[in-house]
């Protein structure tokens, strides 16, 4: 899937937003080197540039990665994929904010995470977890359905527990490892769950005409509105897998 920089900027801020409560897990160490793995348009990024002596901010969206020169010009950016980081024991910190449930393997992920990392070095992360947009999927999923398109779960929303047996397998020692409910207001009253299913299921849209795209997209707003929708706003139903860790 390709990435609507502007879109993601413009409607999905939130997603920044929230991870900023991942900054706080960051050691006071202005020496160390930080790798934000994910970075999108670099929000973070530039927010973790004081926090160390050198930062990186890696994506596999060239858009994302344009878009992040373009607003930071002073810090470093490059496209990279999560599960081939050319690195080896170079970063003291991997930060990473909403990026691990649209990876299959988080076993490879975490190897390749162990790699990059210095000893001692430390994992802060936040994603999705089990039961993340459950109704908003489920609404989406019904909706392709009823108009001939075969809606395949693409995301990777881990339990706690088979996440922590991950972590060990892969060497690292947990200091923090907990799920919890996240409900998140998406932007533009009534335009909110249209915007967030145009981001996030642009590959599935992507196959449909426009008006057929039109009609998936109302046919899964009535479908979640009882659940989701509080009178005023999409409330989206979230729910995120923090994990602090280091080897």
């Amino acid at each position: 899937m390709e990435w609507n920089s502007a879109l993601y900027d413009n409607k999905h801020d939130f997603v920044a937003e929230y991870g900023k409560g991942l900054l706080a897990f960051i050691p006071d160490c202005k020496e160390q080197t930080i790798l934000d793995l994910g970075c999108g348009t670099g929000t973070l990024t530039a927010q973790l540039a004081p926090l160390g002596s050198r930062v990186m901010g890696v994506d596999a969206s060239r858009n994302m990665i344009d878009k992040a020169k373009e607003q930071f010009g002073n810090i470093e950016f490059r496209v990279c994929d999560a599960l081939a980081l050319p690195f080896e024991a170079e970063w003291d910190v991997v930060f990473s904010n909403a990026v691990f449930h649209w990876i299959s393997d988080h076993d490879a992920l975490l190897a390749g995470i162990h790699k990059v990392l210095k000893s001692q070095g430390l994992l802060v992360c936040e994603f999705g977890a089990k039961g993340n947009i459950a109704s908003v999927e489920k609404g989406f999923a019904e909706a392709c359905g009823e108009y001939g398109f075969d809606y395949a779960p693409k995301f990777n929303f881990p339990t706690t527990e088979h996440f922590w047996e991950l972590l060990e397998t892969n060497g690292f020692i947990i200091d923090k490892i907990y799920d919890y409910d996240r409900p998140t207001v998406l932007k533009d009253g009534d335009q909110g769950l249209v915007n967030w299913m145009k981001q996030f299921f642009a590959s599935e849209l992507s196959v449909m005409e426009e008006d057929t795209q039109a009609a998936v997209l109302k046919k899964a707003e009535d479908l979640t509105r009882d659940t989701l929708w509080d009178g005023k706003e999409w409330v989206a139903d979230y729910r995120r897998l923090r994990v602090i860790a280091h080897i």
